[in-house]
């Protein structure tokens, strides 16, 4: 199988996030994989194992992604690609062109990414990048296998996607939603976005350390993709950034029970408007 894995490099969750002139400070900050991709490497790296293959890394940052995508090489990946984010608007959009076409170039039979990155947490990059590229998606997958899907599948999923591919295979993936635990099978080529709880990621071994410093890792930028500026022109724009309200002060009820409870009732009625 010819697997893809959409990576972001974020803020280390346990950072104290700062705001320095409308934007977020990252002096001093530490940079991790976001933690949700790697749900979607170590699967990505358990199918190849199953069924034999290659596993590639596509980025879309800064020069500093370098070192995130160096770790998911130690992890076990075979090769990397980072697309310069510099001249790129700050919009979703124009990062998922520019990942689509990166990655159609690659003729994926699966691509997988995290459910969302913790830095901004829209969730929908990796779906715009299945929209443009005509593949069927499952999200919040908390299970996957990959099974032979008869070639009824397979033909669907060709139909779709412009490089075909898929060898009549379906993707079962069990799937987290808001009414509980879904299941559905989709034709490959298709993209998958992991859930928490997909597996448990492998920590980078010494030898696999050593083996990601030969392991090619390509950069490109964006106008090496052919892309116009129509299609990296921008939907949405950021008015303002603004940290969250400082917390209040508790307020502590006093008198009898009932007398609290009268308290609360209209306090969460008058002042947390929740009925």
């Amino acid at each position: 199988m010819q697997l893809v894995v959409l990576i972001k490099q974020t803020f280390d969750t346990e950072e104290k996030i700062e705001l320095a002139n409308g934007a977020v400070a990252e002096d001093g900050v530490k940079f991790i994989m976001n933690p949700y991709d790697e749900y979607a490497l170590e699967e990505a790296l358990r199918l190849r194992e199953a069924h034999g293959g290659s596993v590639t890394v596509v980025s879309c940052g800064t020069d500093r992604a370098t070192e995130t995508l160096r770790t998911a090489l130690a992890m076990g990946a075979d090769e990397a690609v980072l697309i310069a984010q510099d001249g790129l608007p700050d919009d979703g959009s124009a990062v998922a062109a520019v990942l689509a076409t990166a990655v159609r170039e690659l003729k994926p039979d699966l691509v997988l990414a995290g459910l969302f990155a913790v830095d901004r947490g829209a969730g929908s990059i990796a779906l715009q990048v299945a929209e443009r590229l005509g593949l069927p998606s499952a999200s919040a997958v908390l299970k996957l296998s990959v099974e032979d899907g008869g070639g009824a599948a397979g033909g669907q999923a060709a139909s779709r996607a412009s490089w075909g591919g898929g060898d009549g295979r379906i993707a079962v993936a069990e799937r987290d939603t808001e009414w509980g635990v879904e299941t559905v099978a989709i034709p490959l080529p298709a993209l998958i976005t992991a859930q928490q709880g997909l597996n448990e990621p492998r920590y980078p071994s010494l030898p696999g350390i050593m083996k990601a410093k030969r392991k090619p890792l390509r950069q490109l930028g964006a106008a090496e993709l052919g892309l116009d500026a129509a299609a990296l022109a921008p939907r949405t724009e950021r008015a303002s950034l603004l940290p969250p309200p400082a917390r209040a002060a508790g307020r502590k009820l006093s008198g009898a029970p009932a007398e609290q409870a009268e308290q609360l009732a209209e306090l969460l009625q008058r002042e947390a408007k929740l009925f």
